[in-house]
């Protein structure tokens, strides 16, 4: 009952938080001639998709292998998270 339960609710989170993100130009700051940039966003952005997909793959080990499941499965989510990170950021965004 208790794995269940707990299986559910990593479930709904991982759903939740699968959101597309938006970006604003105002996110990009760019002043050369005041030699201030926002990385903070930058790094944020990385963060968020290596904890999504760390998050992911915990519960699909979970649900598939049990304790040791979810311990390899979280980081196969974070190295796939890491190189989608990597590719949109090869990409410009």
């Amino acid at each position: 009952m208790r794995r269940s339960f707990l299986s559910l609710v990593l479930t709904a989170a991982t759903f939740c938080s699968l959101s597309p993100v938006t970006l604003n130009a105002a996110t990009h700051r760019h002043y050369h001639h005041r030699r201030y940039y926002s990385r903070r966003a930058a790094h944020h952005r990385t963060a968020k998709r290596v904890g999504i997909g760390a998050a992911g793959g915990a519960v699909v080990g979970a649900l598939a292998g049990g304790g040791k499941g979810a311990g390899i499965g979280a980081a196969a989510g974070a190295g796939a998270g890491y190189l989608y990170d990597r590719h949109k950021r090869h990409e410009g965004q």
